[in-house]
């Protein structure tokens, strides 16, 4: 039986590293769900170890909004194209894997150029909005890999 929760971990892990670029995917979750689904099993974490996790994880997720938020307002871009960031984030999903660099990145341009900024100025919100996004997803690889080093560690220990 050990060996299907295993699985699901596992399978959790992997939708957690999917999820570090796709934006619909709670990436960090799954990787906290990867250790839940070891508690049935001898190689149960502890409830400490899960406690660290779960906070990191929770840190995470709130950086995930704030962080590309942050990198588009150090460059100096609007909310529109804050906005515009996430919308072209969310439509570049589907132009895996160029669009998940070039959504972002043309989003906040596009909306910057509505919002009456010279080009120039669209490029650097538009690069912001890029770096802040790729800040994000190192942050989400970041935790997933923690996670998954523990699953790794409290399987085959």
């Amino acid at each position: 039986m050990d060996y299907f929760w295993y699985s699901l971990g596992a399978l959790c892990l992997l939708l957690g590293f999917i999820g570090c670029v796709v934006p619909v995917l709670p990436g960090p979750v799954c990787g906290l769900l990867a250790l839940c689904a070891l508690l049935p099993t001898a190689a149960a974490p502890t409830p400490g170890c899960l406690a660290v996790v779960g906070t990191v994880v929770a840190l995470v997720v709130a950086l995930d909004y704030i962080v590309p938020a942050l990198g588009a307002k150090k460059f100096n871009c609007s909310r529109w194209g804050v906005f515009g960031c996430l919308a072209g984030t969310l439509v570049g999903v589907f132009f895996f894997p160029w669009g998940l660099v070039l959504g972002p990145f043309g989003g906040a341009f596009l909306s910057e150029l509505v919002a009456g900024k010279t080009t120039a100025d669209a490029v650097r919100g538009g690069v912001g909005a890029l770096l802040g996004f790729l800040v994000s997803v190192v942050l989400k690889l970041a935790s997933v890999g923690f996670c998954a080093v523990l699953f790794v560690d409290k399987v085959f220990a």
